[in-house]
């Protein structure tokens, strides 16, 4: 069955034709003709999330595993506000996501009719691109027809063209809910062009042969942009140092996976630091997390900075020179081979795996804590997983240790917010039939709660939660700990644990409080696959922060 308006068969026609098959609705009225196309065409597969928060993170996630176009779709008034926070997720962290949001007829917007507001544009300092179709009335329309082709056709090709989020604005005239056995109309593809590459630039040869200090740094990256071999190239060049984040989805015995780790015992010690200044930055893949390389790089004036990639060029040190715009694996591989003397790489490496050394007595003798309780999960973990990290502590702790080689790490580090995160790791987990685990704080996880209000998260899905009874980040940054003022507005203290809320979704719930019960709830977690699961760890709220900054003191 088909919508009978004609407009509302376009999008659908056209969808399939072009393949964009996941459709994540939000239930209302409004968009019914939208919903009865979708649903009732076997072609799509289509999710029912009451909470339009939920429901735009869930696509984000769908579409991350995926990298491809995954629409949502809601009805009208403030229900597409509620998609925001994962539009400008999705804008950058250019994952490709479309938003159908069902609206009244121009004529009946601010005339006082219920559920009503200005939806045209409402994303516009946050979208690739955004659009709203005529209504078309009759087949006679071709006009009319002609134009939403054009308009939805250029959606899709942007969202996929430019890995991004589109909007789509559709009004609708009541009646709503009628259906016909069949299209009353055709629909046209328009093509992608082809993405013509651009070439690496001279200057950018020229400068690469003559430095003699090279950091490179590989922040968020899909899974397969790198092998093996492309990095043993690379860091074939004794003047390459190459630095890589938790999200790059890199491991390599000539990489530092530890940015944090090298970077601050040396911070404060300004000859030392000085010595690690980089004659040219390279750097590869989305948003960088560590704060203390930005902050490294700024202060001692980077002084050459080029992006590589087809992802947006950010100017994060403020030195960008240029975007090269090919293939970071084909970048590789295009480099002069022109040998440079240098003991750059040999150097930093030699420090990095002193401080690995030295870590150990500290390890030993670290108490029950967030860092303690990351220290044994990561270990913990099985193999050939889909790990994805919260924001905030998580993804920063997480930041200190090497992942395993066959993890695949993500984490929506587009706009770092607490947010939305557990709900894109369910719609990845949904997307794919590898296992997901995720990992995140109690603020994070009970901010979003209404993700496990969701009947499609697969059996196989765990959580595992770090509660800490607060924000403990703010612990760790400048400023007034335990006070009134601190534990209210900053960290906002709480006693609240996930045993309820488990109980009521049909999540298995476990928890523990101490580090000699680690080893067997792990085993459960992991071993019990017949519905999702999650482990609660508790730790002591005021000294996380100690524990963390004494970790960096013992290294030096």
């Amino acid at each position: 069955m088909y919508p009978e308006i004609l407009h509302a068969q376009q999008v659908i026609l056209l969808f399939q034709e072009r393949g964009v098959k996941n459709i994540v609705i939000s239930p209302g009225s409004r968009n019914a003709p939208l919903t009865i196309g979708f649903s009732e065409n076997d072609f799509f597969n289509c999710y029912s999330i009451v909470d339009e928060r939920c429901a735009a993170h869930v696509a984000l996630g769908i579409a991350q595993q995926l990298q491809e176009p995954v629409a949502v779709l809601c009805t009208s008034g403030s229900a597409l506000l509620n998609y925001y926070p994962a539009v400008a997720e999705a804008f950058y962290s250019e994952i490709p996501l479309i938003v159908l949001s069902a609206d009244r007829p121009p004529h009946k917007i601010d005339i006082g009719d219920g559920q009503t507001i200005r939806q045209q544009h409402v994303y516009a300092n946050h979208i690739l691109y955004d659009t709203q179709l005529e209504i078309i009335k009759s087949i006679d329309d071709k006009e009319g027809i002609a134009t939403n082709e054009r308009l939805i056709n250029k959606a899709i090709n942007t969202s996929i063209s430019q890995h991004g989020p589109v909007h789509i604005n559709i009004p609708f005239e009541e009646p709503l809910y009628n259906r016909v056995e069949a299209p009353s109309l055709q629909v046209k593809v328009i093509d992608l062009l082809k993405d013509e590459s651009s070439a690496i630039p001279d200057s950018f040869i020229a400068q690469w042969k003559m430095a003699k200090r090279k950091l490179v740094i590989l922040a968020t990256l899909n899974p397969t942009v790198f092998n093996k071999e492309d990095l043993d190239v690379l860091t074939s060049d004794p003047s390459v140092l190459v630095m890589s984040e938790v999200s790059s989805n890199v491991v390599h015995e000539k990489v530092i996976w530890g940015i944090d780790t090298l970077i601050a015992p040396l911070e404060k010690e300004d000859e030392q630091i000085r010595d690690l200044q980089p004659d040219l930055v390279i750097t590869i893949g989305g948003m960088i997390v560590s704060k203390k390389i930005k902050q490294y790089l700024r202060r001692f004036e980077t002084k050459v900075h080029y992006h590589v990639g087809k992802r947006r060029a950010y100017d994060t040190f403020f030195k960008l020179a240029g975007h090269i715009k090919v293939k970071p694996q084909k970048w590789i591989h295009q480099l002069p081979s022109v040998y440079v003397e240098s003991d750059y790489q040999k150097r930093w490496l030699q420090h990095f795996h002193t401080y690995l050394v030295k870590r150990e007595d500290y390890f030993v003798q670290m108490p029950w804590s967030d860092f303690k309780v990351f220290e044994l999960v990561f270990p913990s973990l099985p193999d050939g997983i889909v790990l994805q990290l919260g924001n905030s502590s998580t993804i920063r702790y997480a930041q200190l240790f090497q992942m395993n080689a066959t993890h695949t790490v993500f984490s929506n580090r587009g706009t770092s917010g607490i947010d939305g995160s557990t709900s894109t790791a369910i719609g990845a987990a949904m997307a794919i039939d590898q296992p997901v685990v995720f990992i995140t704080g109690d603020l994070s996880f009970f901010y979003d709660s209404n993700a496990l209000w969701n009947n499609y998260i697969p059996k196989n899905f765990k959580i595992i939660l770090i509660n800490n009874s607060g924000g403990g980040i703010f612990r760790i940054l400048p400023g007034h700990k335990n006070t009134k003022e601190f534990d209210t507005y900053f960290e906002t203290e709480h006693q609240l644990t996930a045993q309820h809320l488990c109980k009521m979704h049909g999540v298995n719930y476990e928890s523990i409080s101490e580090e000699s019960a680690f080893a067997k709830a792990s085993k459960k977690l992991f071993s019990n696959n017949d519905q999702p699961q999650l482990l609660e760890l508790f730790t002591p709220r005021k000294i996380n922060d100690t524990v963390l900054l004494d970790y960096f003191k013992f290294l030096k």
